[in-house]
């Protein structure tokens, strides 16, 4: 069996071709008393929290690492060498092929610019390990579905790293909500106001450091070299505002909210109405997304309306040291705002998630009714799941982050198909769909603050899409269709067939 999976993987992954016997063969199921062998799989950033939130439960969860990987020497170095100072060895790889070859790895989490996180994902559940991905978990909508068909075929345990879904307060507000305590939902608002700084605006392709692997960090993209080189260098973070490898803010910070609001919605698909307006201003850099932006997701019971801020409260806040992320709008009122978060308004009343912490529910005349305290353990849930073998027990199963993930990219696909339109032509635009002309307005107001003139720095007018949401594909939009995937770089090619 070990040669004949070696043999398997070693022409699967390095041409590209699909993996077709099942895993099933050399996967393991999990006792209770038996130990989880994990690796992570980029940990630069987000993927270090990965590590230290797994090695305290290493004792209570009998979970142990053996393997790290990451395309940077210097970080893959660094992580080996903060296990030996607690007298561990773990195994280091440069390429998730060469890691999925690993004796005794029985999953993996996955913390790779977004859009490593599909191919990633499938490629270790068809090696035979569960998955733990993060957001968003896919770069475009076709490969987040084509992840969930994976996770199924293999009967693999597939859980998104939005941590709120773990957190029991925002669950029990959730209940509450549904349960009518505050009546029928209004507008279930998502929001991400985070200060953005300019990535920097160098001219021409800039030179990538030695000690990474940059064939494979490209992997899925086209391979080219970087134009950008702002604090994190040419490389690092700043890969969120390029299309061909990140979402924006809507798929970095957002799509935690994104989630918590389509939560409290109770809604499984994706809206049969897209929406998107916002522009990229206040600086001129090497970024790509747009650093304002609203989106409306048009659900047949109530909309959810995302908005994007990356600037700070006004323009002095630029200039202020220290105070660029405190100098944010709060939502709805400073004493009871979410920068970060979400506010569900219902007819009697209202409730705000603010980012991890919990929830809070106000009635209609602003007094405090009911308050909930967040308590996260989603590592440790997906790891009782990985020993459960029930997708039930997890708290976010892949399905979850597929459709919160795919409303950040439609909303990205009518931003993309969009046109710079004067203020009166969006408002005119926008004035049939609840709740919309208030966040523009809202937006609008922000910006001036930011001393952006909109009538001379275009507002992006996005197309309103229409979407059949159980197959996924937009209705007569053959341009944003073409959008919900993207043409892949062999062999770093998300499969047809899973």
């Amino acid at each position: 069996m070990k040669t004949n999976r070696r043999k398997f993987l070693k022409s699967s992954f390095l041409t590209a071709a699909s993996l077709s016997i099942p895993v099933k063969s050399w996967a393991r199921v999990k006792g209770a008393n038996e130990r989880i062998n994990v690796a992570t799989i980029g940990f630069r950033s987000r993927g270090g929290g990965h590590i230290s939130a797994i090695r305290k439960l290493e004792a209570s969860a009998n979970v142990a690492y053996t393997a790290l990987c990451d395309v940077d020497k210097t970080v893959l170095d660094r992580g080996v060498a903060s296990f030996a100072r607690a007298d561990k060895k773990v195994a280091a790889y440069s390429d998730i092929r060469q890691l999925l070859e690993h004796k005794d790895l029985d999953a993996v989490t996955i913390a790779t610019p977004n859009h490593w996180h599909a191919l990633a994902a499938i490629w270790s559940m068809q090696a035979g390990k569960d998955v733990y991905v993060e957001k968003p978990v896919s770069h475009n909508v076709w490969e987040g579905r084509q992840i969930v068909k994976a996770a199924r075929k293999y009967d693999k345990i597939c859980q998104t790293g939005t941590q709120s879904r773990s957190a029991t307060g925002i669950k029990q507000a959730v209940e509450w909500v549904q349960a009518g305590n505050l009546g029928k939902i209004k507008i279930a608002r998502g929001l991400c106001y985070k200060p953005r700084l300019s990535i920097g605006n160098v001219k021409g392709s800039q030179a990538v450091p030695a000690h990474i692997d940059y064939d494979v960090w490209v992997g899925p993209a086209p391979l080219r070299p970087p134009t950008r080189n702002g604090s994190y260098g040419p490389i690092h973070y700043d890969w969120h505002w390029i299309w061909d490898y990140g979402n924006g803010d809507l798929g970095n910070q957002g799509i935690h909210q994104m989630d918590v609001a389509r939560w409290f919605l109770g809604e499984q698909y994706l809206a049969p109405t897209v929406f998107s307006v916002g522009c990229r201003v206040g600086y001129e850099d090497n970024g790509e997304t747009p650093n304002t932006q609203i989106v409306y997701q048009g659900y047949k019971n109530a909309p959810l309306i995302f908005e994007v801020r990356g600037l700070p409260k006004n323009k002095a806040s630029h200039q202020e040291s220290g105070t660029w992320r405190k100098n944010m709008d709060k939502y709805p009122d400073p004493q009871r705002g979410a920068s970060i978060g979400v506010v569900v308004d219902c007819e009697e009343g209202q409730v705000v998630v603010s980012n991890y912490r919990g929830a809070t529910a106000y009635d209609k005349s602003g007094k405090q009714i009911k308050k909930w305290e967040a308590v996260v353990d989603h590592f440790e849930n997906f790891l009782n799941a990985c020993r459960s073998r029930k997708v039930a027990d997890l708290n976010a199963d892949i399905w979850e982050g597929h459709i919160s993930s795919a409303l950040c990219h439609t909303g990205n696909i009518s931003y993309r198909l969009g046109q710079g339109a004067p203020p009166d032509k969006i408002k005119e635009s926008i004035k049939s769909l609840h709740g919309a002309e208030e966040s523009f307005d809202r937006m609008a107001e922000h910006l001036a603050a930011n001393e952006v003139d909109i009538t001379k720095d275009k507002v992006v007018l996005g197309d309103v899409l229409q979407m059949d949401p159980k197959v996924e594909k937009f209705v007569g939009a053959a341009d944003a269709d073409k959008l919900l995937t993207r043409n892949y770089r062999k062999p770093f090619v998300v499969p047809e067939k899973v």
